[in-house]
């Protein structure tokens, strides 16, 4: 399969200093290592491992414990399956994460605001490219796929009304030339490897006409991080070099949930046929 199709291993609320989190660390280990084996078994190529349950976020996680149990879940993922294994830390924790995925030997990181200054629920969240270049220049060969224009937020820039309001506008109110700027900024300046696009919100799927413009301008390959479902994903690979999927293959489609082998499956299966179509 020529398109990277990446399933998210929705993880429960964590251990932390102060709490033993919803689980304890071998069933966490256990869990993704299970849902990981049966992802690569049905055909994906690549997982993401996200602390989902620790809502609501905050902006970084520093707790060691929380880190830790992260760390060593991505190591047995890793070591277990021939995936492409990804990190994501919530909210926008992306030197943890990095640091994870060095001690794990992880392949990339999934980062929220890489090149962009962003409101949340979590509050103001500052670009981490910066945070990441040392990290990044002493332990090379970890990816960086970043967002841009993130779901659950908006761009610092645009909810000040800096820019100017027009009648034809693209996508999210905004113009295609700070579209075009911003996707040149966390390529040339922050060091994306691979952008990401996405809804407002999780479970739903960006608006066509912001994709098609993030794939024209990108240097990288774009992928689809949210909103992906059988009766989509034909549409989506036309545009996108891959997708990532999370809610749609858990129990009942909701994120968080268990993963359902065969709501996954029909979603690989759906994958296949929509890349023979657009191959």
């Amino acid at each position: 399969m020529s398109k990277d199709i990446i399933g998210v291993i929705h993880l429960p609320r964590l251990p932390t200093t102060y709490s033993n989190g919803d689980k304890g660390v071998e069933e966490i280990v256990e869990i993704a290592v299970k849902e990981a084996r049966t992802l690569e078994e049905l055909g994906y190529n690549g997982v993401i491992i996200e602390n989902y349950g620790d809502k609501p976020y905050s902006k970084r996680v520093r707790d060691p414990v929380t880190i830790s149990v992260m760390a060593i879940t991505t190591r047995e993922v890793v070591r277990t399956t021939s995936l492409r294994v990804g990190v994501n830390l919530l909210r926008n924790s992306g030197r943890e994460a990095y640091s994870i995925a060095v001690a794990a030997r992880a392949h990339f990181i999934r980062v929220n605001a890489l090149s962009e200054s962003i409101i949340s629920d979590s509050g103001l969240i500052e670009p981490e490219a910066p945070r990441l270049r040392i990290l990044r220049t002493c332990h090379p060969g970890i990816e960086v796929y970043a967002d841009i224009f993130v779901k659950h937020a908006v761009g610092l820039a645009t909810s000040l009304g800096i820019i100017e309001a027009e009648s034809i506008l693209i996508a999210r109110g905004m113009k295609q030339d700070y579209i075009r700027e911003a996707i040149v900024d966390h390529i040339e300046r922050g060091g994306a490897d691979r952008l990401i696009v996405t809804g407002l919100r999780t479970g739903e799927p960006p608006p066509t006409d912001l994709l098609k413009i993030v794939k024209r301008y990108s240097s990288k390959p774009v992928l689809v991080g949210s909103g992906a479902r059988p009766n989509n994903i034909e549409k989506i690979l036309k545009e996108a070099d891959g997708v990532i999927v999370g809610s749609y293959i858990k129990r009942e489609g909701i994120a968080g949930a268990p993963l359902d082998v065969e709501r996954a499956r029909i979603f690989i299966e759906a994958a296949r046929r929509a890349t023979t179509y657009s191959s």
